[in-house]
């Protein structure tokens, strides 16, 4: 059967048809649809985990059991995975086991650009990538093919197009391997020492043959047009604007598997051709292993080391003619990023730009604390990275910081790497005030569970962590709950917290304002006879809230009633508010 799938979507079809059983992820962005889609199918038990590491060493207890698995993430979720990927690599598997990576070329929805094939290579364990849809389908049953003959955890690359995009994929019946049965071997799989270097030969030599296989691979392949002096090695999307602009007129050589990566097959190709190309985004991979191999090879000279490619991007690079285009003669209106109408996070990052506070961020949806007209943090660099921040830069500031300066974290990535930051303070007692954002959600990445919830991913009753009696538990004596909706109360107990001389927490709780559940209020309306124009209702820089004729307006289609508006306006011009 014939289906238009995303990517992600026939990742997760794969999963299914090649018989996987255990599915553990942290979501991210655009890697977090393969997760999402394979839990629609119950022959796959799937979790969201609290993060990637965790996620990783529980597959790799499924894979222990004799079960084909999978863990999903994006590029920056595999740094936090890294520590049991580069020894997995020595340990091998028992039952297949996949790593879905999705790379974030253009940073639509990430903190950087990096390329997850330097993992690959620097953990020795082979990595595919496929370019549609179709490839990601089919290059899971390749992954776990290879992963049991050749005892390796497998890396497939996603990238925002193909992960984004739609294909037709040609879908079969699932096909469940016989489950492998666990058998205790201590040199293989406890790595000590002794074992472990005993181990790396294996490591090489797997590689040795997988590149052997490589060269006559079906996922690397020749595609030869007769008289075309100029030849291009390409993978991913990239293939695929090659082949929109060229279409069959030159000699393409499309890789499939990017480690490690053939040798001869290359060497041929280049031989038979006057000129050779590499198309890749980002980092020059093949083209630096082109110029290990002696080649003579154009790559980056032509193309940029960053950002997405596009077809109008080679044709300039390779001097083609530019199609025509039709100009859209509408003017398109601007939509700056900000956070969403009646979005908890505002009213306490308002109070903190208020107070003029120092703001450790960190990565979430509240990140756009930092656009104008809020402008409220000051550094955002990893998942849990604000609370260990502000303890070293409280400690360095020797007491001048301690009284102005706060860290922010939402519950989901506080779940994921900030506890031990926060175990860091308890423990070595800087006086730093925390904040978790505790929306009931995990927000930016399109609303999954998480271990704050009380729910899985499938949305049943789950063990759920009490924010409150964890932070007490590690040692904080000063734990207080606020309504972000209450600017009084939030500005009340930031003053206090800050002013105290001990290690403290503030949870700002308040369910995120886009989440089914969640009744809003009526919206405001403007009374324009008390309106002034001050435009103080504009500090909080709300999407329903602008300024039409030198009074406030409210878009009652984007107002939750929420009410923080109507609480900076010194004439009460706002009015409404009931239930709905």
């Amino acid at each position: 059967m014939k289906e238009l799938m995303l990517g992600n979507k026939a990742f997760a079809r794969g999963l299914y048809e090649a018989g996987c059983c255990f599915v553990s992820s942290y979501p991210g962005t655009p890697s977090t649809e393969i997760t999402e889609e394979a839990v629609r199918y119950d022959d796959i038990y799937c979790e969201w985990a609290p993060n990637e590491k965790v996620a990783m060493e529980a597959a790799f207890g499924a894979s222990l059991a004799g079960r084909r698995v999978f863990c999903g993430m994006k590029h920056v979720g595999l740094n936090v995975a890294a520590d049991p990927l580069y020894t997995m690599s020595y340990t091998g598997v028992n039952g297949g086991f996949i790593i879905g990576v999705a790379d974030d070329p253009g940073m639509h929805s990430s903190q950087n650009e990096q390329d997850s094939r330097h993992h690959a290579i620097a953990s020795k364990v082979p990595l595919l990538e496929p370019s549609d849809s179709a490839e990601s389908l089919e290059f899971v049953k390749l992954a776990y093919t290879l992963s049991e003959e050749y005892d390796t955890p497998v890396i497939i690359k996603m990238c925002t197009r193909v992960a984004h995009s739609q294909s037709v994929v040609e879908t079969s019946e699932r096909v469940l391997p016989e489950k492998k049965p666990y058998t205790k071997d201590i040199p293989k799989y406890v790595m000590m020492p002794g074992n472990a270097i005993r181990r790396h030969p294996f490591v090489e030599e797997r590689t040795r043959k997988l590149r052997e296989w490589a060269e006559t691979a079906p996922v690397n392949r020749i595609e030869k047009a007769e008289g075309s002096k100029m030849g291009i090695i390409t993978s991913s999307t990239c293939y695929q604007y090659v082949k929109e602009v060229f279409g069959d007129s030159i000699s393409v050589l499309k890789l499939g598997m990017l480690n490690p990566l053939p040798e001869k097959l290359i060497k041929d190709f280049a031989a038979s051709v006057e000129r050779l190309v590499v198309v890749e985004e980002l980092d020059p991979i093949i083209e630096d292993h082109c110029r290990a191999l002696g080649l003579q090879v154009e790559g980056k000279a032509l193309f940029p080391m960053e950002g997405e490619f596009s077809q109008n991007l080679i044709r300039k690079a390779l001097k083609q003619e530019l199609p025509e285009g039709k100009a859209v003669d509408a003017q398109i209106p601007m939509r700056p990023p900000v956070m969403c109408a009646g979005c908890p996070h505002r009213g306490l990052f308002y109070t903190l730009n208020k107070n003029k506070c120092t703001v450790l961020g960190d990565i979430g949806c509240y990140t756009l604390g930092a656009v104008a007209p809020l402008s409220a943090i000051d550094m955002t660099l990893c998942m849990g990275a604000s609370l260990s921040a502000i303890h070293g830069f409280n400690i360095a500031g020797e007491g001048e910081n301690e009284h102005k300066t706060v860290a922010v974290i939402g519950d989901s990535t506080f779940m994921h790497s900030g506890m031990t930051g926060l175990a860091n303070i308890a423990y070595n007692q800087s006086n730093s005030t925390v904040i978790i954002l505790d929306n009931s959600i995990t927000g930016m990445t399109g609303h999954q569970q998480n271990p704050t919830t009380g729910y899985n991913i499938k949305g049943d009753p789950a063990g759920k962590i009490d924010l409150e009696a964890l932070c007490r538990a590690m040692g904080f004596e000063r734990v207080v709950v606020v309504d972000p909706y209450d600017l009084a109360e939030c500005d009340r107990v930031l003053k206090e917290e800050l002013a105290a001389d001990a290690p403290s927490v503030i949870i700002s709780r308040r369910p995120c304002a886009l989440l089914k559940y969640v009744k809003h209020k009526a919206p405001l309306t403007v009374n324009k006879d008390k309106c002034i124009g001050c435009k103080s209702c504009m500090r909080i820089g709300c999407p329903a809230v602008s300024i039409r004729d030198g009074k406030a307006h409210v878009d009652n289609t984007l107002c939750v009633g929420c009410g923080v508006c109507s609480q900076l306006c010194p004439v009460g011009a706002f009015e409404g508010g009931a239930e709905g």
